[in-house]
């Protein structure tokens, strides 16, 4: 970040003089947009933030030590949010411990607390008072009755009540058992609280420097990566020609991807094409990248994964024919690589480098979306340029009632969407059953379903991550993120919810498709998939005349995938389509 600064002519960032009151900070930390920031990044934590909406620095040091299971489970956590937000009154049990409980609303949080309220009441030396709060701890039962004499005696002297001197007592054995040391927890709430504040006000500084310390984890990187997407901020494709190793910020809305971050591609090689690039300029196509580079340090099965992963886009038309001609550019490189070290002369002996010289392409067909994802998905461990979505968005539009950026809460009333599923978390029922919280994505956002015993038992078989499942069932508010949650009651796969769905499965023919043994090739086709629910017609084309005409119901078939990719084969994509109305 401070590189990023010094660029812009700005001065470094002196992270211990930030303002403790920055209201960017708190608002980032009140809508608990706290992923990746140090301490408050996990599911449970991001509950407490939004149920105690922090506004000070006071209460981060207190989020800290509350977010523990004594506390959760004591009801402390309750009595401290419900009296932050004036739903219970605050109340000290002694007017002089005011000032040691008012930051905490009453509560005794912290062991220090402890140790000052020994020391105000009862008259406990600094030593003491340490001597009580470690025998608070360890609930010996001798040390308690001795310490128990000694507070109670030395708070009457002081003029407390015996009655309220053995109640302030029993009260601090109560919560010393869940007492946190605060300066510890201070110190966590400063690393907290400066994380947020260079997300707050760096974000995609701070985003790039996260992901470069988590590249090594892709379970990491992948959420990490749709963070920011949540934060507006782009990641956009590794490339040869101008990414380093670790993720590199390209303005502040940008975020270059990490080589690094591409499985099967090493540090060694990173640096060997970082280090020519940076001497000799960009590479411009592939076989002068394959001349130019050490091949000692990248071997075939590294290319392919830069290829794949997108880092080398940039080097020729598409990545299939990047792939098809990788062969031939390292049978190339390594013939300039041995005429370079023979060495060339002239008539005079002189020797002569070989220049780098670039070949033609032998050029193939892109790749379609499926295969290029995938590629993504194996080597990025994600889909960068694009989604599995895409490619029933047509179908889909016809099958869903909402996208799920435009969910709203429904009363008693169904509706439908489609997501890819990138994420599963199972549980027992009170009952013993499992059930499921599922989240998928569609591009337009994600939402997460819950998927109660029933269902889980009837759809349990189609639930996988990465899979396209279309879902029915109600929207409802989710306490948790303020945001929408789906109870699913009937979920899909592609092919079921065509069988569903679909009215018919439309062919269009054109005359010269028509002619050489086209009806035969198209029996052979459908045969494996009759006896379905979805009627086929076909569109007939001719040169000046046009013909519908519906195959009969013995050719009625089941429109899967499979079918699907087949019939674009014999008819072309432009040919195929499942009408829904």
């Amino acid at each position: 970040i401070n590189g990023e600064r010094q660029r812009n002519d700005e001065a470094p960032i002196d992270i211990n003089a930030i303002p403790l009151d920055d209201a960017a900070t708190f608002s980032l930390l009140k809508n608990c947009a706290t992923t990746a920031v140090f301490q408050l990044e996990s599911r449970g934590m991001k509950d407490l933030i939004k149920r105690l909406q922090p506004d000070r620095f006071e209460e981060i040091v207190a989020l800290v030590a509350l977010f523990r299971p004594g506390p959760l489970q004591s009801g402390m956590v309750d009595d401290f949010i419900n009296r932050k937000h004036g739903r219970a009154k605050v109340e000290y049990p002694h007017p002089a411990l005011e000032p040691i409980l008012q930051p905490t609303y009453g509560v005794i949080l912290y062991q220090e607390q402890v140790m000052q309220i020994a020391q105000e009441l009862a008259g406990y030396t600094l030593g003491g008072a340490d001597l009580l709060r470690r025998a608070m701890g360890k609930k010996k039962p001798e040390e308690m009755a001795k310490q128990r004499e000694i507070f109670t005696q030395g708070a009457t002297e002081r003029g407390v009540q015996s009655q309220t001197a053995t109640y302030i007592f029993d009260l601090m054995e109560k919560f010393a058992g869940y007492g946190f040391n605060k300066s510890h927890s201070a110190a966590y709430a400063l690393v907290s609280y400066q994380t947020a504040w260079l997300k707050a006000h760096f974000p995609a500084a701070f985003m790039a420097a996260v992901l470069s310390a988590d590249m090594d984890n892709t379970d990491k990187v992948v959420t990490l990566i749709e963070e920011c997407r949540a934060m507006n901020l782009a990641v956009v494709s590794p490339n040869v020609n101008c990414c380093e190793y670790r993720f590199t910020v390209k303005d502040e809305n940008t975020i270059f991807y990490g080589l690094g971050a591409i499985k099967g591609v090493g540090e060694g090689a990173i640096e060997s094409i970082r280090e020519n690039q940076k001497e000799n300029g960009n590479f411009q196509d592939l076989f002068e990248f394959c001349q130019r580079v050490d091949l000692k340090k990248l071997n075939r099965r590294t290319l392919e994964a830069l290829i794949r992963a997108g880092a080398m886009d940039d080097l020729g038309p598409n990545r299939a024919t990047l792939m098809a001609n990788l062969a031939t550019a390292l049978q190339q490189a390594e013939q300039h690589s041995r005429d370079s070290a023979a060495g060339q002369s002239d008539l005079f002996g002189i020797s002569q480098v070989v220049e780098v010289k670039s070949s033609k392409y032998q050029e193939v067909s892109e790749w379609d979306d499926e295969i290029r994802l995938n590629g993504e998905k194996e080597t990025l461990g994600l889909y960068l340029t694009g989604h599995p979505i895409d490619r029933y968005a047509d179908e889909l539009k016809d099958i869903i009632s909402s996208k799920v950026a435009d969910l709203n809460p429904t009363s008693n009333q169904t509706i439908i969407v489609a997501g890819l599923i990138v994420a599963i978390r199972t549980m027992n029922t009170r009952r013993g059953d499992k059930m499921a919280f599922v989240t998928i994505d569609d591009r337009s956002g994600r939402v997460e379903l819950a998927v109660f015993s029933e269902p889980f038992a009837q759809y349990r078989d189609i639930l996988a991550k990465d899979r396209l499942v279309i879902v029915e069932g109600e929207v409802s508010i989710d306490d948790y993120t303020g945001g929408v949650k789906m109870s699913a009651q009937k979920i899909y796969d592609i092919n079921r919810a065509r069988e569903i769905f679909a009215k018919r499965l439309m062919l269009t023919v054109k005359q010269d498709k028509a002619a050489n043994g086209f009806a035969t090739s198209l029996m052979q086709v459908l045969d494996p998939y009759k006896q379905g629910h979805c009627p086929v017609y076909i569109d007939y084309q001719g040169a000046g005349a046009k013909a519908r005409l519906r195959l009969g119901n013995e050719w009625q078939v089941h429109p899967t995938d499979e079918l699907i990719h087949r019939l674009h084969e014999l008819a072309g994509k432009d040919g195929v389509k499942v009408e829904y109305s």
